[in-house]
């Protein structure tokens, strides 16, 4: 199966180290800790009223979540720097629109995966409806995004440069 561009999730090498790291830990050392709670929680008693019982076995069923989305994210993983053409909406980017033409009404954001996000600048994922909107737009062009209500909202994609981050 050949990976298309949108199959692909850029890392930079620290982001891949990082997240490489974490399922590693999930996979070996947490899921013993895990495993070890539960077993102390099942001595305590009747299961049907063992808060601490319940409480890690949802905990074990978060951390196998995060678990299978690293191992997917990881799978699909490019190390290195997104192909970037200047002036583009693509992955790696940083996007300025503008809401309905309006150039007064704008946003700026990452056009990258949420493990880019930070509190430095928003982020929007290139699998969301605006991130699927303005991917692959032009500087110039105008991008349509479906709002959770169905209605389609249309944007103008005003500037789009590398992430410097």
């Amino acid at each position: 199966m050949t990976q298309t561009s949108e199959d692909v999730t850029w890392l930079t090498q620290e982001a891949y180290t990082k997240l490489k790291d974490e399922l590693e830990y999930l996979s070996g050392p947490a899921r013993a800790e895990i495993t070890v709670k539960i077993a102390a929680a099942r001595e305590e008693g009747d299961l049907r009223e063992n808060g601490g019982y319940h409480a890690a076995k949802e905990e074990q069923g978060k951390q196998e979540l995060r678990i299978r989305q690293l191992t997917q994210l990881l799978e699909k993983a490019k190390v290195g720097e997104a192909p970037a053409t200047a002036d583009v909406a693509a992955p790696g980017m940083v996007v300025t629109i503008a809401f309905d033409g309006d150039e007064d009404d704008t946003l700026t954001f990452l056009l990258a995966s949420r493990e880019y996000a930070s509190a430095e600048i928003e982020t929007y994922s290139p699998q969301s409806p605006l991130g699927a909107g303005v991917n692959g737009k032009k500087i110039g062009e105008d991008a349509q995004y479906e709002l959770p209500n169905g209605k389609l909202a249309s944007v103008k994609v005003l500037d789009a440069k590398p992430y410097s981050g």
